[in-house]
């Protein structure tokens, strides 16, 4: 059962910063507390997709799940999903969580039957995804390292646009 990941093992970088003294180091951490603490709040975070994830994490942990013998949600795709989500910048507007029959986790962003994104999170680390935004259809695979690819993120940004 897959309730909480502690921070310890979903976390696997160090705070970045291009000062080395501990000042610099100081200020890096703050600024990651700070981001972390808006990210978690209801109203400008990410809280409810965070506790959406824990939800469909802990009802597929089980081989066929679905009854059509879909594959369990791993431990390692389940820190691959939280993660993406942590990288998340604050204000971005909360996707739709589910699970894959192939045990992959999805992100989902919708507006309208011509503008959605599916991101799927695999245990690999590797974000396969396909946009509709109009009549312009985008998809394609990106590896993961802790920041959100930049085009992943223009096409969050195009699908949620007003």
């Amino acid at each position: 059962m897959i309730l909480e990941v502690p921070t310890s093992l979903v976390l696997s970088q160090a705070v970045i910063t291009r000062g080395s003294s501990k000042t610099a180091q100081f200020v890096a951490e703050r600024a990651e507390q700070g981001r972390r603490q808006l990210q978690n709040s209801n109203a400008i975070g990410l809280r409810s997709v965070f506790n959406e994830l824990c939800e469909v994490a802990d009802e597929c942990t089980s081989p066929n799940w679905d009854g059509y013998d879909a594959a369990p949600v791993s431990d390692e795709t389940y820190r691959s999903a939280y993660r993406f989500l942590e990288a998340l910048p604050v204000g971005t507007p909360a996707p739709s969580v589910g699970a894959e029959p192939d045990g992959h986790v999805t992100f989902e962003w919708h507006r309208g039957p011509r503008r959605t994104l599916s991101v799927s999170v695999d245990p690999e680390d590797e974000l396969h995804f396909a946009a509709l935004i109009g009549h312009t259809k985008d998809y394609g695979t990106q590896p993961f390292f802790g920041e959100i690819p930049e085009r992943i993120f223009r096409l969050i940004q195009r699908v949620s646009a007003g």
